[in-house]
């Protein structure tokens, strides 16, 4: 800090420059005006309380398969042609509801996957995928 003008005597200055220590005390000022509001910006609120545990329904996966001759296979079981419809409108009230897995045989007519994709429209089922054999083979 800087002093008064000195003269040639032993004398003590009793003058202190000022403006630094303001300055210091105007920057102090203005951080404190800037923080204080941040850490008290929050209102205090009194939250209920709750024990429940969210549930991870796995959503059951049917297999439809379509065979070489055209019937239709449900999980590994056959069904008529008049028992696919009922089915997959029963299915598809449930809740969550279940995935549709349709499968295929390369030589069967396109248009018995195609009923099967249609019937399952017709109910509900929201969620239809295709089994495919990924090499080919």
């Amino acid at each position: 800090m800087a002093f008064g003008t000195q003269d040639d005597t032993d004398e003590v200055m009793n003058e202190i420059n000022m403006t630094p220590l303001v300055d210091v005390m105007l920057v102090l000022l203005i951080i404190f005006i800037i923080t204080v509001p941040v850490m008290k910006n929050s209102v205090p609120i009194d939250l209920p309380r709750a024990t429940a545990q969210p549930e991870d329904i796995k959503p059951e996966t049917i297999r439809l398969s379509v065979a070489g001759d055209g019937t239709y296979f449900w999980n590994e079981g056959a069904i008529p042609d008049e028992q696919l419809e009922p089915r997959l409108a029963s299915e598809a009230g449930h809740q969550p509801q279940p995935e549709l897995h349709i499968k295929g045989d390369r030589n069967v007519r396109y248009e018995r996957v195609a009923k099967a994709m249609a019937a399952a429209q017709q109910a509900g089922i929201k969620k239809i995928g295709f089994v495919t054999d990924p090499d080919g083979s």
